[in-house]
């Protein structure tokens, strides 16, 4: 049973935690009435006329702006689907290597992206497929001409999708094959005896071995699907694949701090905000009802 002295211990150890999350997660919060107003700098939050829901109406008959969620939309599910499968083929693969020894540098080597900020994975990826970079040069050999790959809208999306696979496909992998290891090894070896061949063990064995993990994982993806990465995109794309690249949160930022619509951009995070805010919830659900997951 534990003392009210105890109880002090732990109040003073999250309360560091408690600040943090008032001043920059609560405090903010109070900001959403911008989304209600013809906000004025000058006249501040208090004196700003209230125009109610005219900056939602605007937003939807701006042309742009369901480009912007098709954008968001499509990234955001290639990412999920790419960060799902990948690093599943990859986790098998890895667990069937007989070399052991060589699975922990291999397993440390792909996990290195995953600790690196967009701003300096954004630098790699754009000098990797720059007009002087490594693949432009491979293509030479061939007599291919440069190709201005973040140039092209064709080529944005799928370049964003697979980079973000590659930062953190070493890290979702890592949660596989600790799935992988729960599994009884005496069933593969039973299943060998049988004359059951490796492919035959992957279909009944290991699979159903880690469905649990997959979908959990798949389910819990969907509350960020709205979130198709600020920091990836900001640091790849240019004007050039606005019409494919751009996503809620960089047209966001840039009607907001770029050009100054205070209000509008309050009012489409808003949105997003709302959306994102019943996906989780719908993604908890189902992630209970499916798998037995519960935070609370």
């Amino acid at each position: 049973m534990y003392s009210k002295k105890n109880i002090k211990h732990y109040w003073l150890m999250m309360a560091p935690g408690y600040i943090w999350l008032t001043l920059f997660s609560i405090v903010p919060m109070f900001g959403i009435v911008m989304a209600f107003q013809d906000f004025n700098p000058a006249l501040g939050i208090f004196k700003s006329p209230w125009i109610g829901l005219e900056n939602f109406s605007y937003m939807f008959s701006m042309d742009d702006i369901t480009q912007v969620f098709i954008n968001t939309i499509v990234i955001a599910v290639g990412k999920l689907i790419g960060n799902l499968i990948i690093p599943l083929i990859f986790a098998i693969m890895l667990h069937g290597l007989t070399i052991k020894k060589l699975v922990r540098p291999i397993q440390t080597l792909v996990y290195l992206p995953y600790f690196l900020s967009w701003v300096i994975l954004g630098s790699i990826v754009l000098n990797i497929f720059g007009v002087d970079g490594p693949i432009n040069s491979l293509l030479g050999v061939f007599g291919i001409e440069p190709i201005v790959f973040f140039g092209r809208e064709d080529m944005f999306r799928p370049l964003v999708i697979g980079s973000d696979i590659w930062k953190g496909f070493g890290y979702n992998a890592v949660i596989y094959l600790a799935a992988l290891t729960s599994i009884d090894p005496s069933l593969h070896e039973a299943a060998a005896i049988d004359g059951a061949s490796r492919f035959k063990r992957l279909i009944h064995i290991t699979l159903p071995g880690i469905k649990t993990t997959v979908i959990l994982l798949a389910i819990l993806s969907l509350g960020n699907v709205l979130n198709a990465g600020f920091d990836q995109i900001y640091n790849l794309y240019n004007p050039l694949v606005y019409s494919t690249g751009d996503i809620i949160d960089t047209w966001v930022y840039r009607a907001g701090l770029v050009e100054l619509q205070f209000s509008l951009a309050t009012a489409v995070g808003l949105l997003k905000s709302v959306v994102s805010f019943v996906l989780i919830v719908t993604s908890y659900a189902l992630a209970d009802k499916f798998t037995g997951y519960k935070i609370f």
